[in-house]
C-alpha cells in the first residue's frame, strides 16, 4: 500500500481555491444542529426511506412503496400461518385500506410499533421466522407520509383503533 503524503496547494492557488468555494456569508454554529424526532426526519428526508415521492403516475414513486410496506406486514403474518385473508380496497378518493386477519399487533405497543423508528416484532425469530420489507421502519413511514392514518388492532378480543394525521395520536 502506498503512502499516504499530503501535499498543500501553493498560496495562490488556495486563495483562489477558497474564493471560489468560500460560504463565509453564511453562518454555522451550534443554532445550526438540531435533532428530528422520528416521524419528523422521515417527512424531512422521505428520500432516504420510499425514494421519490412522485404523485403515483411513475412506477418508483414511493406511493407504491408505501403500500408494498403494508402489504408486506400481512403476507409476513400469512407466512407465519396467522393470516388468514389479506384485502387491500382502493377507494374512489385514493385511500387505501389492508387489512390481513392475522394476530394484530400487541395493543400496549401499538402507538410505538407505527410511530418510533426501529420499534417492530420482526427482531425475536420467535414471533416472525422470516420476513420482508423495512423491519423496523416500513409502517412508521406510512404514518409520517400519510395525510390520515389509522391502525386498528383486534387481539385477544379486544379493539384499539388509533388515528393519526401527522400529530400525536387519540383513541377513540
Amino acid at each position: 500500500m502506498e503512502d499516504y503524503k499530503q501535499t498543500a496547494l501553493p498560496e495562490a492557488e488556495q486563495e483562489e481555491f477558497f474564493d471560489q468555494n468560500s460560504t463565509s456569508a453564511v453562518e454555522y454554529n451550534e443554532d445550526n444542529i438540531r435533532h428530528l424526532d422520528d416521524m419528523e426526519h422521515i417527512r424531512v428526508r422521505s428520500g432516504m426511506y420510499i425514494g421519490r415521492l412522485g404523485d403515483g403516475s411513475q412506477n418508483d414513486d414511493g406511493i407504491y412503496v408505501l403500500l408494498k410496506e403494508v402489504m408486506d406486514n400481512s403476507i409476513d403474518e400469512f407466512k407465519m400461518g396467522a393470516g388468514k385473508r389479506i384485502e387491500v380496497n382502493i377507494e374512489d378518493n385514493l385511500r387505501v385500506n389492508v387489512r390481513d386477519y392475522g394476530r394484530g399487533i400487541p395493543q400496549g405497543k401499538l402507538i410505538e410499533a407505527v410511530s418510533k423508528l426501529n420499534t417492530g416484532g420482526k427482531y425475536d425469530s420467535k414471533a416472525f421466522k422470516k420476513s420482508v420489507g423495512l423491519n423496523g421502519v416500513g409502517i412508521k413511514a406510512v404514518n409520517a407520509l400519510s395525510s390520515r392514518f389509522e391502525v386498528r388492532s383486534y387481539r385477544d378480543g379486544k379493539y384499539v383503533r388509533l388515528f393519526s394525521k401527522k400529530v400525536f395520536f387519540r383513541t377513540t
